[in-house]
């Protein structure tokens, strides 16, 4: 011990007498200076880690630029003109709009008003891709019997459970029913499948993640929560990230335009709460591998979410039909939670979708409870407190009405309608289907015409159908609505492209060119930036 305090005291005399040739000030800048720049590089190189070396150096250089005097002012004048052209006309549209109560009630003379109003609506049937799934008219049919339903329990609201029996009731058997189509049956599944109902699939991708990220943070411990998920999965799991606090790692598809398992594995690291699969992606109609990512899932014990709002209510049906389709639901070991939206392909009315989940452990992290109100004990299951009643029991309506054997039929319909559509689409030279669709999505490109003139010529035929980018393509997401006109779109597609083929070139008040420019810009931020301030000013 003597030994080692007189080590120490030669230290301590030796090291005051290096120091003692530099001046006081340096000794106590030059550590915390060391410390500054070590945090910059640490930030720099957590930059990179996240984004790229590419994209963190565009994003240094696109800052520094627009740090010149003038740049700046002449981006945002651009940018506005951008907006201006996106919201083209919306200012004149609102004119004569009501921005306050009229002086004396109109009663029933409002039942006309709204016709009215209704008439100045487009002309959807049949042209929309997705949007009204619902074949027929709107004054008969299906759509008179949800309607009806619905108008039934408009006053009804399922938070007070026990005034409203009825539709707890309707609730819990939407849910049963929508689990057993997913494997709730299955003894893999643990028995134990359980969730809620609702206003659409994007409140039941944001539970599911909100769900994972408690669930993991009792399970784990984690703090500091991040997610994975592929290009091609839903905008709702960035809105989640957002809303959540979640750090959120994108990652590319492969070839085939699905998940890249590998690609996923890599980006795993000890804050991963969740990764993702979709059966089918909403881009191209694909499903991803959903058993290897259970299997990653699984073996690294975080959760995987599946989203099958587009799917749900037909890849099941499918399946029975015997269609390939591979394992996508609670059959498949890792997958934890589902997404479902009724209000598609169920045929349930708009605003109704289910969360699942593989057991109540997981659901429980889902709800909230409130004990220090003065209002009293609280507790809700969703985002939403007060729920319309009416939309449930319309979705009710739409399961118990239709049954297993008019899925069946719609589904042998409209995976038919969505052959025939791949089939014309191929025949014509000019245009190629993106990757093999699964189900009932047709992503439309082109490597000889630009796609989004073909649309824009599309869109002034009537037709509404969904850009998209990476590649740049198109789709149309067929429903009932397109059983009796899909021959009608084939034959405007083929007069769209020899119309674009013959006269290139942006059509006035076409989007095209924004939709190009959109995907070539490197900032994403300014494309970020150019969707908020067209949103700001259209709502």
């Amino acid at each position: 011990m003597d030994h080692i305090i007189s080590c120490l005291i030669d230290f301590r005399a030796s090291a005051n007498s290096l120091l003692s040739n530099y001046e006081p000030l340096a000794l106590v800048l030059v550590p915390l200076l060391t410390l500054f720049i070590a945090g910059i590089i640490q930030s720099f190189l957590l930059l990179i880690h996240d984004n790229g070396l590419k994209s963190t150096i565009l994003g240094f250089l696109i800052s520094a630029v627009k740090m010149v005097p003038g740049v700046k002012g002449y981006i945002d004048a651009e940018k506005q003109k951008v907006v201006e052209k996106l919201q083209s006309g919306s200012d004149s549209k609102r004119e004569g709009w009501i921005s306050e109560l009229p002086r004396e009630g109109l009663g029933v003379a409002v039942i006309e008003n709204l016709k009215e109003q209704k008439r100045n609506d487009v002309v959807w049937q049949g042209k929309c891709s997705g949007t009204v799934y619902i074949g027929g008219s709107e004054s008969e049919g299906h759509f008179s019997l949800i309607n009806e339903a619905c108008s039934m329990f408009a006053h009804t609201n399922p938070l007070h459970l026990d005034v409203f029996k009825s539709v707890a009731r309707f609730e819990a058997e939407v849910v049963a029913m929508t689990a057993a189509l997913l494997g709730s049956k299955e003894k893999s599944s643990g028995g134990e499948i359980c969730g809620n109902m609702t206003s659409g699939g994007t409140e039941s991708i944001l539970l599911a993640v909100k769900s994972s990220r408690d669930y993991m943070k009792a399970k784990k411990g984690i703090k500091r929560p991040e997610m994975i998920i592929p290009e091609s999965a839903h905008s709702a799991y960035d809105k989640a990230a957002q809303y959540f606090n979640i750090k959120l790692r994108r990652v590319p598809v492969n070839k085939e335009f699905q998940a890249d398992v590998k690609a996923i594995r890599r980006q795993i690291n000890k804050n991963t709460i969740l990764i993702v699969g979709s059966a089918p992606g909403f881009p191209h109609g694909i499903i991803d591998p959903i058993e290897e990512l259970g299997e990653l899932a699984f073996s690294y014990g975080i959760c995987l979410h599946v989203d099958l709002c587009l799917g749900g209510f037909v890849l099941p049906f499918a399946r029975k039909l015997g269609y390939p389709i591979p394992p996508f639901d609670f059959s498949v070991k890792g997958v934890t939670s589902i997404s479902v939206d009724v209000h598609k392909y169920g045929l349930a009315p708009k605003g109704t979708s289910v969360v699942l989940y593989r057991n109540h452990a997981i659901r429980k992290h889902q709800f909230v409870a409130v004990t220090e109100w003065s209002g009293g004990l609280y507790v809700s299951p969703t985002i939403a407190g007060s729920r319309p009643g009416s939309l449930i029991a319309g979705a009710w309506a739409a399961l118990m009405s239709i049954g297993l054997e008019g899925y069946l039929e719609n589904t042998k319909e409209i995976m038919e309608v969505s052959k025939r559509i791949q089939k014309g689409i191929k025949e014509i030279p000019e245009l190629f289907i993106v990757g093999r669709p699964d189900m009932t999505i047709v992503a439309i490109g082109s490597n000889e015409l630009d796609i989004f003139e073909v649309n824009d010529i599309m869109s002034s035929k009537g037709w509404h159908l969904n850009a998209l980018q990476r590649p740049n393509s198109i789709h149309i997401c067929v429903t009932l609505q397109h059983a009796q006109v899909f021959e009608d779109f084939l034959r405007d597609m083929r007069d769209s492209v020899q119309t674009v083929k013959q006269n290139p070139g942006p059509i006035t008040g076409g989007l095209a060119p924004i939709y190009g420019a959109a995907g070539k810009i490197p900032d994403r931020g300014m494309v970020q930036e150019l969707l908020v301030s067209y949103m700001d000013g259209a709502c």
